[in-house]
């Protein structure tokens, strides 16, 4: 029986499937059929991939996905189709009163959506403050919630910092972490700024729970710049760190000194809101560019962006794999070398000696159409200079379909006309 789609010749990155190299990947019903070198050119659609890198289709950890509903949220389709990222993990902007909201905005989407549920009910209505209500962060709610949601929620989601919580301190995480016990699934800690201080936060996680923004300048290390003492040891007794870049989580010094410290980034992931979209975090080959950096390796690098996100929330169906059997979501990039500047969150600068470009993105072996974004929502903040990117991107795309496609000798005739009868 022949495939529905055969893509040949690329160089794999399978990290998690055990596979890098040269091979060919086939698709039948949705589903990876086969990961070989040279199969049978024996498909309904084959595409040459030579020279390109395939991997599983990204992962995101950290992203925010209920537009319309949130301050926060984004539609992931204009993005994922020009990014190669095939799973958005949204990450709190729904709880237990506002998820059947998210669900539905999952169900729309052409990527996936698994969630984990804010343990303050309201989710992400608002910027910040749903934890300083404690009545909102209801753990026998939250596990009826979860328990409802199994085939949704993977994990539970809390953010910790003084504008979030107020004087509750680290109550909202207890009460996150009875929730996540009580229903087998981690829990996502957000880190910002003090109070609670850090050693609060990350002293009370278990092994296999996430801290994301894990180099944030704002929260990640001491005054002296070196390392603080919790974050190595949360790193040591099994706490996953994850990158979750955002409007202000990430600092390549911060990065580069837990680096220097054998700190290594179980994952990476963009945080991509209604603001970081625009910058600094634009997407997440963008932010896995700034990993390649810091002098991380590639394969590295597409690993925490595929399996190992995959694995720390249990994800189901071979999610992060080219796996015979699992979900044929795979993305296509073309490797191009550098050096690239990029930024973090506090416009400091480093250069990537190389990037990975998408050129084609597959959910469930059918490739994704273009879409566009659509405007910023009015409530975010952008500089002259994003306000004028964005313009002249507009304009751009209105030459670019305003112009005929083809000329003349482009087209055929469709409908030819009659021959005239004598």
């Amino acid at each position: 029986m022949p495939h529905d789609l055969l893509l040949t010749g690329g160089h794999v990155i399978d990290v998690g499937g055990g596979r890098t190299g040269c091979f060919d990947v086939a698709v039948r019903d949705g589903r990876i059929a086969d990961v070989a070198p040279a199969l049978p050119r024996d498909a309904h659609e084959i595409v040459d991939v030579s020279g390109r890198v395939v991997t599983p289709g990204l992962v995101d950890l950290h992203t925010h996905v209920h537009p319309g509903a949130t301050y926060w949220g984004i539609d992931p389709d204009p993005v994922a189709w020009y990014s190669g990222v095939t799973t958005w993990v949204d990450a709190g902007s729904a709880g237990a009163y506002t998820l059947d909201g998210l669900r539905g905005a999952a169900r729309r989407a052409a990527v996936r959506v698994p969630a984990l549920l804010n343990i303050a009910a309201p989710g992400l209505a608002a910027r910040t403050g749903e934890g300083r209500d404690l009545a909102h962060c209801d753990v026998d709610l939250a596990v009826a919630t979860v328990s409802a949601n199994r085939d949704l929620v993977a994990g539970i989601k809390v953010r910790i910092d003084a504008e979030t919580v107020g004087a509750n301190g680290v109550e909202p995480l207890r009460r996150g972490l009875r929730a996540a016990a009580a229903c087998a699934v981690p829990v996502m800690v957000h880190i910002g700024a003090a109070p609670p201080a850090l050693g609060e936060v990350l002293d009370l996680l278990r092994p296999g729970d996430i801290v994301t923004h894990c180099a944030s300048a704002i929260a990640a290390v001491s005054d002296s710049g070196a390392v603080a003492p919790a974050v190595r040891d949360a790193h040591a007794r099994g706490v996953l760190f994850d990158i979750g870049h955002g409007s202000g989580g990430f600092a390549f010094d911060v990065l580069e000194a837990q680096l220097a410290a054998g700190i290594v980034p179980h994952t990476v992931s963009t945080d991509l809101h209604a603001r970081s979209v625009y910058g600094p975090a634009f997407d997440l080959p963008t932010t896995m560019a700034k990993l390649l950096a810091v002098g991380m390796a590639l394969d590295d690098v597409v690993a925490a962006a595929t399996v190992r996100p995959a694995r720390a929330l249990a994800l189901p169906g071979g999610a992060g794999t080219l796996t015979p059997g699992a979900a044929a979501d795979i993305a296509v990039f073309r490797l191009e070398d550098g050096p690239f500047e990029l930024v973090d969150a506090h416009r400091q600068l480093r250069r990537a000696p190389r990037r990975l470009v998408n050129e084609a993105t597959y959910v469930a072996g059918r490739r994704l159409p273009p879409r566009l974004p659509a405007p910023p929502p009015p409530w975010i903040p952008l500089t002259d200079a994003q306000r004028k990117a964005l313009r002249q991107r507009e304009d751009a795309l209105r030459v670019l379909l305003t112009d005929p496609l083809v000329d003349a000798d482009g087209l055929a005739e469709q409908f030819p006309r009659p021959r005239p009868v004598h």
